[in-house]
């Protein structure tokens, strides 16, 4: 009777683990459904950051159309329920900055990682593409629902590749893009008080990100506090020596930001509060003279709320930045209009830049400085073409002859125009290049009295630096005999020349109004394209 019992336990077992490897899977995707987040029927486009929605039936006919796999589709299912079904990656107006952000950091990721598992040309190219045109939604209804869901599969399969399994929950990522408008002290509450394993990935990788926060921290408990006064609408300029009211407000401001130590609380504009005054201008970008001007008093009345939240957006944009690589780095932050040089994650010095003008933006991204090109042509784009050199041409038949340039082509509606290199090329004597899709390089410039300007957004979207020999000379420092001497004689050689770097630099353009310098000083500037104005209206509500 005995072995009759274990012969029938054995055959039971035997049954059970037969059926284990079905019933593992059948418990596994009931548990990925039970995980999928419940639909937020609160979101609507009185709150929503975006303004457009999708039908849960476009979603659920690309994942049948796509086939795509139980991992991506329920965590697709989770994200768009998170936001009801509001664009991730769009709005009216075409792709958010989350979009650029996010696609920067993918296109980083598959061009230079290892890891080809998520390598699609095609979409790659067509991403690109329409992020050159700044593509606009207009009625390619089907084109942007199609672009928005294969935006969303290539986040969730970046995500699942880089994050450790439950390292960062479902419904932490899917507050990487925002859904709703939010107040943001109690954003940054939340942020800076409730534990997130995504905030501590963010710190982990990016140290300007833990490095913000901390600042985040700082001004969030002054606006808790009631903020700063306002010096308001003061007679200027204010300057040593003077005694007003104004005075007093702003010694209270430069105390509470650490510009201004002590507690003076008199009216007399005195020799600390000078200095405090020149700390203040040099972490908002201007010379430090010690005088109130009228930018310097309009950055005085911003009331702290209003720095908490920008300090709130450039957190987000370093979210989507990728990790510092060793070696050479090229960083330029467009609204500093600098250029800091760095080596294994250490600064080794900056210079001035000059940036797009508004209208001409200077996009963000990052890319591979490969290539410098000595005394280069400027092959003139077709847009100044069209919109300078013609109509310049028509005033002065010599227009061309006497700016040293030469038509290549006549075919197609515009002539292909290009300027030869000498002393008045727009390029100056050297131009580095690093290829991306909205081609633009750094460049030398024969202008050289806008890099003395406090403001310096006046190109037409590449970038020109201050210094170019010295730039070459970081650049190829272990490029064999190109020593100070050979890099002069070649920009000054009338004839171009390319050289190919053995090890290229990594370029990082980046758009921070605020972040943390190398001395521990939070900087502020102005939002010269108007990019923190433009996310702040989608991500905040009034306060």
């Amino acid at each position: 009777m005995r072995k009759i019992f274990i012969l029938i336990t054995l055959a039971t077992i035997s049954l059970l683990s037969c059926k284990s490897q079905e019933e593992k899977e059948a418990e596994k995707a009931e548990k990925e459904k039970k995980k999928i987040s419940k639909r937020n029927t609160w979101i609507n486009k009185s709150n929503s950051y975006s303004d457009l929605f999708l039908d849960s039936m476009n979603v659920e006919k690309f994942i049948a159309d796509r086939q795509v796999p139980d991992s991506i589709s329920n965590r697709m299912r989770s994200f768009y329920n998170a936001r009801n079904y509001q664009f991730g990656w769009f709005n009216s107006k075409g792709f958010t900055e989350q979009a650029y952000g996010f696609w920067n950091l993918y296109d980083h990721y598959v061009t230079y990682s290892a890891d080809s598992s998520l390598l699609d040309k095609p979409f790659q190219k067509k991403m690109n593409a329409l992020m050159e045109d700044e593509f606009s939604v207009g009625n390619n209804g089907s084109s942007v629902r199609e672009t928005e869901l294969m935006m969303t599969v290539n986040f969730l399969r970046y995500s699942l590749a880089n994050f450790a399994d439950g390292y960062v929950k479902r419904k932490e990522l899917e507050r990487f893009v925002p859904f709703t408008k939010r107040d943001p002290m109690e954003w940054a509450d939340s942020l800076l008080n409730k534990k997130h394993k995504d905030n501590k990935y963010f710190e982990d990788i990016n140290p300007e990100y833990a490095k913000l926060k901390e600042q985040l921290n700082k001004y969030f408990q002054i606006a808790q506090n009631g903020g700063w006064p306002l010096p308001g609408s003061a007679k200027l300029p204010i300057k040593k020596g003077q005694s007003t009211d104004a005075v007093l407000a702003i010694k209270k401001h430069l105390q509470l930001t650490g510009d201004l130590p002590g507690n003076d609380t008199t009216k007399v504009f005195d020799d600390a509060m000078e200095n405090g005054i020149k700390s203040y201008q040099e972490r908002y970008g201007y010379t430090p003279t010690g005088i109130v001007n009228a930018d310097l008093l309009k950055h005085l009345n911003v009331p702290a709320t209003e720095r908490v939240k920008q300090l709130l957006l450039n957190l987000d944009r370093m979210r989507w930045m990728p990790s510092q690589p060793k070696g050479k780095l090229i960083v330029i932050n467009i609204p500093e209009y600098k250029l800091h040089a760095l080596e294994d994650g250490k600064e080794v010095f900056d210079m001035e830049v000059v940036v797009g003008k508004v209208g001409h933006h200077t996009s963000m991204f990052t890319g591979t400085l490969n290539q410098v090109v000595f005394s280069p042509h400027w092959n003139v784009p077709p847009s100044i073409v069209k919109d300078e050199i013609l109509p310049a041409m028509e005033k002065n038949p010599n227009y061309l002859a006497e700016n040293n340039m030469e038509i290549v082509e006549t075919t197609g509606e515009l002539p292909t125009i290009r300027q030869l290199p000498g002393e008045k090329n727009a390029l100056g004597k050297v131009k580095f290049l690093f290829p991306n899709s909205f081609n633009i390089y750094l460049h030398d410039t024969p202008s050289k009295s806008l890099f003395s300007r406090d403001k310096r957004a006046f190109s037409h979207g590449c970038i020109r630096v201050s210094e170019p020999s010295k730039l070459a000379s970081y650049l190829l420092e272990d490029e064999g005999s190109w020593d100070d001497d050979r890099i002069f004689e070649a920009m000054n050689a009338g004839t171009e020349k390319f050289v190919k770097l053995k090890d290229p630099a990594e370029v990082f353009i980046t758009y921070y109004t605020a972040w943390v310098d190398e001395r521990g000083r939070l900087n502020f500037r102005e939002d010269i394209y108007g990019m923190d104005k433009e996310v702040a209206g989608r991500m905040f509500t009034k306060i």
